[in-house]
């Protein structure tokens, strides 16, 4: 019989954060939204509470936990802020991730620690402003120099783009359009020629930095380089496998959220003497919401059960990032349906969640690439 129940350490994790949440992250998230504001000081203190390194093994000083624990962090933070979710979910999956998955000891004792306790802040740069999801035509290159790489080019939608303290960067070692001829690098702030560049002005996710980085004439000791030259992009498929899980669990809190406020105000608002939540037109939209947030979130369980035990989840992250991430944005606008003129207003969480649930079927590809991934796996 499969068990659907949650464990002892993610109902610990779940209400650890809704405690953390109540003082640290809700009272202030209108405040980030509106000044496009990235709250760096709440990720030291998700830090000190060890979820910023909730799959990083003990022994470099992680959590030491699996994807089911993760997945509930990513979906407590989201329903908070979806922005934090987001950042806590690309420092922990794409660079912790990454050096994980492909550092050597030396590497992963050197970074892993600091990156656990958000000691230093992690990004991850793939996605260049020409390419966009076609990776291998980048046009960011390392040119080999002795025992150094030069790296010129540039990076963006880069999440911590400018307050990363060391980022994975993937650059082209070889010739355009060969998956053999990208290398991952390890680049640590202040690094020379390494920087931040533009903070983009988002539509959502507004307290989640979102930048350029730039490289000019930038030197890297090929000691930075993880795992071997020319399988940057292969790793990146692999990591990204995992990101697309993080980005479903980002997409369920999104769309608890919505839910969870669309029944408590179809509870408390009144109209012709009644609850509307009497009323079938409502009724049925939360109906609705929750069969869909619960079909997500048996997607996600499965795909992260999957990843746990060290199996391929290309086609069951892909299915449950494209379902969960569709989910999100539906289920957002239902609630600023059932809210009716509140939800267009900034006084109620609605609105921020119809903002914020876009990213969701774009970011790590969107639901269109991930129709391609699914498609080819089910082919094959």
């Amino acid at each position: 019989m499969i068990d659907f129940s949650t464990n002892e350490n993610q109902r610990m994790i779940a209400e650890m954060i809704r405690d953390f949440g109540a003082k640290e992250i809700t009272p202030f998230r209108k405040e980030w939204d509106d000044k496009n504001y990235f709250p760096l000081p709440v990720f030291k203190k998700l830090g000190e509470l060890g979820l910023m390194g909730v799959l990083i093994p003990t022994e470099y000083g992680g959590s030491g936990f699996g994807y089911e624990e993760y997945v509930t962090a990513i979906v407590e933070l989201s329903k908070l802020d979806p922005s934090v979710g987001l950042s806590m979910a690309a420092h922990n999956s794409l660079c912790s991730g990454h050096i994980l998955l492909f550092g050597n000891n030396e590497q992963k004792q050197k970074y892993l620690p600091k990156l656990a306790t958000c000691e230093w802040l992690g990004a991850w740069g793939l996605t260049e402003p020409n390419t966009g999801s076609d990776a291998g035509n980048m046009r960011t290159v390392a040119t080999k120099d002795g025992d150094y790489y030069v790296i010129n080019g540039a990076k963006n939608f880069i999440t911590h783009g400018v307050s990363g303290d060391v980022a994975v960067v993937i650059a082209r070692t070889g010739e355009v359009g060969d998956s053999h001829g990208m290398t991952a690098f390890i680049l640590e702030k202040g690094t020379p020629g390494f920087k931040g560049g533009r903070k983009e002005d988002k539509l959502g996710m507004r307290a989640s930095e979102t930048a350029e980085m730039i490289f000019e004439d930038c030197r890297v000791h090929e000691s930075q380089v993880l795992g071997k030259v020319g399988e940057g992009f292969i790793q990146a498929m692999k990591v990204l496998d995992g990101g697309r899980i993080s980005i479903a669990a980002l997409s369920l809190g999104i769309a608890e959220g919505a839910f969870e406020a669309s029944v408590s105000y179809a509870k408390e608002r009144q109209q012709f003497g009644k609850p509307i939540s009497s009323f079938q037109g409502i009724s049925f939209k939360l109906a609705d919401m929750a069969t869909r947030i619960e079909a997500s979130r048996l997607l996600i369980s499965k795909a992260s059960a999957l990843k746990n035990s060290g199996k391929s989840v290309t086609l069951e992250g892909a299915q449950a990032k494209y379902y969960a991430s569709e989910v999100a944005v539906w289920a957002a606008n239902e609630a600023v349906q059932i809210f009716g003129g509140y939800g267009f207003t900034k006084d109620y969480p609605v609105e921020k969640y119809y903002r914020d649930a876009k990213l969701c079927t774009i970011g790590e590809g969107t639901s269109e690439i991930q129709k391609i991934v699914i498609a080819r796996e089910v082919l094959k």
